[in-house]
């Protein structure tokens, strides 16, 4: 099958699998473990803090970053389909005692005025947003518009995450460093198990002060381990030999879409969004294609470290039997 669903389906390179097998170790939790300390100092400069936080999956670097920018019983404010509201199972109000609010906004990027018109919005609210954001298609925050609403939280009083689980992937779209985006936002997550192609792993970045306190959710939330730098030492290869290549899974969606009769110009970064219809994915699985769910209406297809040219030739021909149109 032509895997398609997720970009969280990549599988380790046999360089990667190498850099965990030799990974020098020692126990996390006594803050002993090299490799984890060195992924941890490395990705608080990419992106634009003083230090930062391993945690084994970026839903869990989500919740702690939430729990200590907030106070119970105050509001966490984001798109409606981010990630946040609609994939981590009411984790913000189990968690942290959150009022969940969800907002209407166009390719996932709430506005200053819309934020400045948020009930109870203050002291103690987090504003969440996530670039690339996942339910519009992996489409990319413009940085002026990123600083326009985090300017427009703060003066409300509340506090920025960034969920940038696919961070890596909009800063290569767009020719800017995660930096720019991170150092915008209180907290900033990226995510090592999508397009970056390791078997586990995310980062929480922040205040010294911030990642301090966040140890605590790590370890109220069942993250915190002993020899964590296997896993730091895939996270780290990814960093050396993964990010730069993400461009190539953007040309390779931008194709597939020009083969199946989407305007490439609305694939901004690995997603393709297809038209859904009743049956389509069940007909797409039977030529041997896996698509996933976007959001209501739609479909994705999402190219990954696995999916090489032939391969997407190989899904044109396929899909086009199904989606009924031609290159």
């Amino acid at each position: 099958m032509i895997d398609l669903r997720s970009d969280t389906v990549t599988k380790p390179t046999p360089g990667m699998l190498a850099a965990m097998a030799a990974a020098e170790v020692g126990d996390e939790q006594m803050r002993e473990d090299p490799t984890t300390n060195e992924l941890q100092r490395r990705t608080a400069k990419l992106l634009g803090h003083e230090a930062a936080l391993f945690l084994p999956t970026a839903t869990m670097a989500n919740q702690a970053a939430l729990r200590v920018l907030s106070t119970p019983g105050c509001k966490v404010v984001a798109e409606e389909r981010t990630h946040v509201l609609i994939y981590e199972w009411g984790g913000p109000a189990i968690h942290s005692g959150l009022v969940m609010q969800g907002l209407v906004a166009d390719a996932g990027r709430p506005t200053p005025e819309q934020i400045e018109e948020v009930d109870e919005l203050g002291t103690g609210s987090v504003v969440v947003l996530e670039n690339t954001h996942r339910s519009s298609g992996g489409r990319i925050w413009p940085l002026e518009e990123f600083r326009a609403a985090a300017d427009a939280a703060r003066a409300r009083g509340a506090a920025v995450h960034l969920d940038g689980a696919r961070l890596f992937n909009a800063s290569v779209a767009a020719g800017i460093a995660p930096a720019q985006w991170g150092a915008l936002a209180d907290t900033v997550t990226v995510c090592f198990s999508k397009g970056l192609g390791c078997p586990l792993g995310a980062i929480l970045a922040g205040s010294a002060e911030t990642i301090e306190r966040a140890w605590q959710g790590k370890f109220l939330f069942g993250g915190a381990l002993r020899q964590s730098g296997i896993a730091a030492a895939a996270m780290l290869y990814a960093l050396d030999h993964h990010v730069e290549r993400l461009a190539d899974d953007h040309a390779r969606a931008r194709r597939l879409a020009e083969g199946i009769g989407i305007d490439p110009a609305t694939v901004e970064t690995n997603f393709v969004p297809i038209p859904d219809e009743p049956g389509l994915r069940e007909r797409l699985l039977e030529q041997g294609v896996g698509v996933g769910g976007l959001r209501p209406g739609r479909l994705r297809a999402v190219t990954h470290l696995d999916i090489g040219d032939e391969e997407i030739e190989q899904a044109i021909e396929r899909m086009q039997e199904v989606v009924g149109v031609h290159a």
